[in-house]
């Protein structure tokens, strides 16, 4: 917070500069562009470290400084809603879940692709008007092979003894985990929204579970210190297990994979919207995602002119894409408060 009031200020001052600024030399106006700088909100873990040490020297080539601010998509939002007139990020990274209660609270505001050089490069699928798609997330499930067998899929994890007290859960804040009990609902209830079926799963089988934590990167740490074998993830998590010399190895559930596209958002209000506009360029150029999709973070290249890895192939091609499951958003939202409020009395409590 220290940080974003300082650059806001600075901020101000190239304001108060900035009609003057427009009759200096070229190199004097480049200089003071300099200045202006993204407060990008970044998934914590694997997107925070790539998004940094990769765009960050990209947007100082095009002029413009970034700061990323780590936050989980939930958090994201609460804090623009909080201070709708004084947004504490000028960018927002989010999956169409988010992204849609952005939408309906007004925080976002459509793009203008015209400003975008690598615009065209993206498949139209992922040309939103809220902004571009970066990468594409891939879920299933994460197994250590050296404690357990490979599993077919989530049935597997409540009615295999062999994964008995080495399985563990997060809750409905998760985009990750929701997205695998909605499977796990249609697999045990009535369709995907019957998740009362899924509490009564959690209820009947706890010697099953072995940790409910707050997130995947907590998941993460218990997976390296050997006390968990199995977590719900993405391929990203996987590949980031394996940059650290785990072994760890990716499924997908033979129900289906569920999937999100992740998308930057240019957030309204927000007066630095230019280096905004450099931040998503950046990170749909394929300057950028030649790097993201090699470890650690191997995250699925939106980019058409970027070659899919070996490894990235492995877990799915853009062929693939199509035959992924994408989850309802809007029924989600409806019923995810009340979800997260029944898990934390349930299951966590």
């Amino acid at each position: 917070m220290k940080n974003f009031e300082i650059s806001r200020r600075r901020f101000g001052q190239l304001l108060a500069g900035a009609a003057a600024t427009s009759l200096l030399p070229v190199s004097l106006r480049a200089l003071a562009a300099e200045k202006e700088t993204a407060i990008a909100a970044t998934f914590p873990g694997n997107w925070e470290d790539a998004y940094r040490n990769i765009l960050t020297p990209i947007m100082k080539k095009e002029g413009y400084g970034l700061t990323i601010a780590p936050a989980l998509a939930q958090d994201q939002l609460a804090k623009v809603m909080a201070s709708p007139g004084n947004p504490p990020y000028d960018a927002l990274l989010m999956s169409p879940g988010q992204m849609t209660i952005a939408i309906q609270n007004d925080i976002i505001q459509k793009i203008d692709p015209s400003r975008l050089k690598n615009w065209h490069l993206l498949d139209p699928s992922f040309q939103g008007e809220y902004g571009p798609t970066v990468t594409v997330e891939v879920n299933g499930i994460a197994y250590n092979p050296d404690l357990v067998p490979r599993p077919k899929g989530y049935k597997d994890l409540f009615e295999n003894p062999a994964y008995k007290g080495l399985v563990s859960w997060t809750g409905f804040a998760s985009n990750t985990a929701v997205m695998a009990y909605t499977e796990i609902a249609k697999i045990y209830g009535s369709g995907p929204d019957d998740m009362a079926a899924v509490f009564k799963l959690f209820k009947d089988h706890p010697e099953q579970l072995k940790s409910i934590v707050d997130s995947t990167n907590h998941q993460m740490t218990l997976f390296q210190q050997g006390e968990i074998a199995v977590f719900m993830c993405s391929t990203s998590n996987v590949a980031r297990l394996k940059s650290l010399g785990m072994n760890c190895e990716f499924v997908h559930p033979e129900t289906g994979s569920p999937a999100a596209p992740v998308n930057i958002h240019l957030t309204k209000g927000t007066k630095n919207a230019d280096a905004v506009y450099a931040y998503m360029d950046a990170a749909i150029s394929q300057a950028a995602q030649d790097q993201f999709k090699l470890p650690p973070a191997e995250m699925f290249p939106t980019n058409s002119d970027v070659a899919l890895t070996p490894a990235i192939s492995a877990y799915v091609t853009r062929d693939q894409l199509k035959t992924l499951v994408y989850p309802d958003w809007n029924s989600i939202n409806k019923n995810r408060d009340a979800w997260i409020r029944e898990f934390d009395t349930i299951v966590a409590g």
